[in-house]
């Protein structure tokens, strides 16, 4: 961990105290290009935008897939005060960001949280395995 790091890192938690002021869940994150420059950060906003999906390791996931060209998304670092949760990390991998630095891991923040409820949905399947496999067979190729 580098002074940069930590200097990184206390702005994205900056952002998630200011996201909870806000009236949002506490989760800030910054992008710094590969020169060091700050390219963009976001706070949580899936309260006020009624947006489940609202969270800012993938807003701005989003907008480097969007807007970094792929060599120069590889060369960036993502700050975040929380491990990213699987939605975000699979944005994350998509987009091409090169490195995430977080503050708290899932496991610390896990246990800062009331334990989970049971899962309000169910899941079924694996089902249709040919016809499924067929729609995907070559695409990651």
């Amino acid at each position: 961990m580098t002074h940069d790091d930590e200097r990184f890192l206390h702005r994205a938690i900056e952002l998630a105290t200011a996201s909870r002021k806000g009236g949002n869940p506490p989760f800030g994150s910054l992008l710094v290009g590969p020169d060091g420059d700050v390219l963009a950060e976001d706070h949580n906003t899936s309260l006020t935008d009624s947006d489940i999906t609202a969270h800012p390791e993938l807003k701005l996931a989003r907008w480097a897939a969007r807007e970094l060209d792929p060599a120069t998304a590889a060369g960036t670092t993502m700050y975040t005060s929380c491990q990213p949760c699987v939605m975000c990390a699979g944005a994350i991998e998509r987009s091409g960001l090169g490195r995430v630095v977080f503050a708290l891991s899932n496991e610390q923040l896990g246990a800062l949280k009331p334990p989970p409820g049971p899962s309000s949905f169910r899941q079924e399947g694996p089902a249709l395995f040919e016809e499924a496999a067929a729609a995907v067979a070559g695409y990651y190729v």
